[in-house]
């Protein structure tokens, strides 16, 4: 049985963030079912933290859902450490209303890491390197006050692997900019291989808008990805497949994933994103971006809203500007 052709998007981004993450249930031949599970199975690492609500059920009832997509700069410019996180958006998919909501924030966010707070006030990155994505989660949902239902994390050095395999990506700068030895030309689209899809998306210091521009490249690398993606028959090869194993990390199960395929195709009719926006203070002897406790509660707003909770005051973790 052949896939029925159709494309969604925001199903396909998040597919591009973790590789495999929505396939299954009937897309593909019966006989790829187990060992396209194996290598799933394979991704799969338990975060350590507790749920604050039961995620099976959410999901199996159709109900709003939020993913926290991670990317580490391991496996980047002949990085091999364990790495901290390069970038971090919140995804929500709500079948119900068929929106998906995506929120960046920035890697510099001031806040206090739970578990780590001698070393705090830090940058929100460090939270990754300090105490893998289990203090991550923990350290997003005390700064807005949101639940994590589930995370999916991807090293740079993986990304570039499947850029790779779908053979590049085609992608129009936002501004003119040489990085690393590559050079971008404003509104000329290129076609960009991993290497350089990565140089475009990692820059930021000769960004006007800094993270935030950096940001905004990323998610166009990943929309760009995601077209290629529309058809991913290339991605499902066994030894590509497990030889991403070691760069992919995430809470979804295999079960789960499939459910998410079947149930949750509506939710990219609508796409809202956001970020977080915040001032530039030094603390610790470090730069960082200061969030004003408006702009939080914006932000958890906008989040909850995603996922079809009641209002909640923003979280507590944050360094935030009160006077704002």
């Amino acid at each position: 049985m052949q896939r029925r052709k159709r494309k969604h998007t925001v199903r396909n981004i998040i597919l591009a963030v973790i590789l495999v993450l929505i396939v299954g249930g009937g897309a593909y031949a019966a006989h790829r079912y187990q060992s396209l599970k194996d290598s799933v199975d394979s991704t799969f690492k338990a975060s350590g933290v507790s749920k604050q609500r039961n995620v099976s059920q959410q999901i199996k009832n159709k109900k709003p859902i939020s993913i926290l997509l991670l990317g580490t700069d391991t496996g980047a410019a002949g990085r091999t450490y364990k790495g901290r996180t390069d970038s971090m958006m919140i995804l929500t998919l709500n079948p119900q209303n068929d929106t998906t909501t995506i929120t960046s924030i920035p890697r510099d966010t001031a806040v206090t890491v739970p578990g780590f707070e001698s070393q705090s006030p830090a940058k929100i990155n460090a939270a990754y390197a300090w105490g893998s994505s289990k203090t991550t989660i923990k350290t997003v949902q005390k700064m807005l006050n949101v639940p994590i239902d589930f995370y999916a994390l991807i090293n740079m050095g993986g990304m570039k692997k499947v850029i790779n395999e779908v053979g590049g990506v085609d992608v129009t700068p936002t501004l003119s900019f040489k990085y690393v030895g590559y050079t971008f030309k404003k509104g000329v689209k290129v076609h960009m291989d991993g290497n350089k899809a990565l140089a475009y998306s990692r820059m930021r210091y000769d960004d006007p808008n800094n993270d935030y521009g950096r940001q905004t490249r990323q998610r166009q690398v990943l929309m760009a990805l995601a077209k290629k993606s529309g058809s991913i028959s290339t991605l499902l090869n066994q030894t590509f497949l497990n030889s991403l194993s070691s760069q992919v990390q995430t809470d979804l199960t295999f079960s789960n994933l499939i459910s998410l395929g079947q149930n949750y195709r509506s939710a990219d009719k609508k796409v809202k994103e956001t970020h977080l926006q915040g001032s530039g203070k030094e603390l610790n002897g470090q730069d960082m971006e200061v969030m004003h406790k408006k702009e939080l509660q914006r932000v958890t707003n906008f989040v909850r809203n995603g996922l079809g909770l009641s209002y909640k005051e923003t979280g507590t973790t944050s360094v935030f500007d009160s006077s704002n």
